[in-house]
């Protein structure tokens, strides 16, 4: 009987030139319309641009600082108890705490504009590293949400 394809038994290769795997799935996350090579161009020349301004650590390690400032700890989702519907705080687990990561990274550079993309990635990179910016903007909005509504906390599931 032959082995079916299954999503699991599947390892992400980390990237080429940097040999790793968080960049990697950044570049997929990056990626429109298939263009794999476009999303690789635009996230090396956004190190470049990193290493020319920050000289004293690393691209890869701004990089990574940066995801892990964006990272949201804990989100709000909504819940129905009765007839209400409550903003319930909950915590997030780490591949959802990730992706959006990338998510609001990405999404708050394609909303600069008049600059190329790998310039604005690199801006809010360096943000993000320095724990300002929109993705940091975003998460603190989400956190300030999951605070708020604290007093439903007794219903998270």
């Amino acid at each position: 009987m032959a082995k079916k394809f299954t999503r699991s038994n599947q390892q992400l290769k980390p990237d080429t030139k940097l040999n790793s795997r968080l960049a990697s799935k950044f570049i997929n996350a990056l990626m429109l319309a298939g263009k794999k090579s476009t999303a690789q161009r635009v996230f090396y020349d956004a190190l470049d641009i990193i290493s020319k301004k920050i000289t004293d650590v690393g691209p890869l390690e701004v990089f990574e600082k940066a995801i892990n400032n964006a990272k949201p700890l804990i989100e709000v989702r909504s819940k129905r108890v009765g007839g209400a519907s409550y903003q319930v705080p909950m915590q997030v687990n780490t591949k959802r705490q990730q992706s959006l990561a990338f998510r609001w990274i990405i999404l708050s550079a394609k909303n600069k504009k008049g600059k190329p993309m790998c310039q604005r990635l690199a801006s809010e990179l360096m943000d993000a590293y320095n724990e300002t910016g929109g993705a940091m903007t975003t998460r603190e909005n989400i956190h300030k949400m999951a605070e708020a509504n604290k007093a439903f906390a007794h219903f998270a599931w």
